[in-house]
């Protein structure tokens, strides 16, 4: 993990110094019916100049702006213009144009996804900046960026997701709602389109968190990636290993981290189960015990955990299921 994650990582989420009049800026939101942006944003261009990019600033800048979702974004008119322009757009000081850069982001990935694989290690470090802009329409516009970029590029991002997996945490933990959702809609697409295999030891890092905001987050994105793994994935990274991570999260601060926890226990009790529910021309000299209570649920929570760490777990396990057996 970089150094700017590290310091990112450690900050406690708040709410950004500089807000905006509304849930979307200082824009006002367009009637119902509008499927695109009122203005788009690729009206700015570095063509124009003097007074017309004057004129057009302020035009732009007084319209009303819509965020487009990804299934209603259209191709862009020219695929090299757009990538030569790409990370000047991303680095402008003119926010506009940044919108306008990302948006072009997100469609290139959808509609040309290979013309910018090999740029990603420029682009991802800019979405990363805008992620960071007080501007709150900027920053949405980089989550929705984002998640795109999940989308399409599925793991050959993840050398270059920590920074972005550490804005995402911190977007998502913050008290601006639009874009705390926006980033929470980020981060599912995230555990849904990279690896659980490489994700896992990504997020494992941010479940120890000073922030307990963040650590939910990450306890929930952890939750929803260990199944990605199924039930060879999950023995094979170590049931033992995934259960001193969910105990550990059981008395965390916050519900969500706690929720996580049991969502997650109940589904390595249910691998734990279906492993050791073998028919006996499965089971192999080596699996098969004299003793049954030494490949029960509950020896082996106490064989892996603490004392105290089991008993909080098997309660978990024990309550959920007794609720499964009565509501059947």
């Amino acid at each position: 993990m970089s150094e700017t994650a590290l310091r990112d990582l450690n900050t406690v989420p708040s709410s950004d110094r500089k807000t905006e009049s509304s849930s979307k800026g200082s824009f006002t939101k367009p009637y119902v019916g509008s499927a695109i942006e009122n203005v788009d944003v690729s009206l700015v261009s570095t063509k124009i100049n003097g007074n017309d990019a004057m004129n057009a600033a302020v035009e732009i800048g007084n319209s009303e702006f819509e965020y487009v979702e990804s299934e209603n974004l259209s191709d862009v008119e020219d695929v090299d213009t757009s990538i030569k322009t790409l990370l000047v757009g991303l680095d402008s000081k003119d926010w506009l144009l940044v919108c306008e850069a990302l948006n072009n982001v997100r469609r290139l990935s959808i509609f040309h996804k290979e013309s910018v694989l090999n740029m990603l290690g420029d682009v991802i470090p800019l979405v990363v900046k805008s992620l960071k802009n007080p501007r709150s329409t900027v920053c949405k516009t980089a989550i929705m960026t984002s998640a795109d970029i999940f989308s399409a590029y599925n793991d050959h991002i993840i050398d270059l997701l920590d920074p972005l997996l550490t804005q995402l945490l911190l977007k998502s933990s913050q008290d601006k709602r639009f874009v705390c959702e926006a980033a929470e809609r980020a981060l599912v697409a995230m555990t849904t389109w990279v690896s659980p295999v490489l994700l896992l030891p990504k997020l494992q890092l941010y479940l120890k968190n000073r922030s307990p905001r963040i650590r939910a987050k990450a306890s929930m994105c952890f939750c929803r990636s260990v199944p990605r793994l199924g039930v060879e994935g999950i023995k094979t990274y170590g049931i033992d290993k995934l259960i001193q991570i969910a105990a550990s999260q059981l008395s965390d601060q916050l519900p969500e981290s706690r929720e996580a926890a049991r969502i997650l226990l109940l589904e390595l009790q249910t691998v734990f189960n279906k492993s050791h529910d073998l028919t006996p021309t499965e089971l192999s000299p080596t699996t098969v015990s004299e003793d049954p209570e030494m490949d029960s649920w509950e020896h082996f929570c106490h064989s892996k955990l603490s004392p105290l760490s089991a008993q909080a777990v098997l309660r978990v396990t024990n309550i959920a299921r007794e609720g499964l057996v009565i509501g059947s």
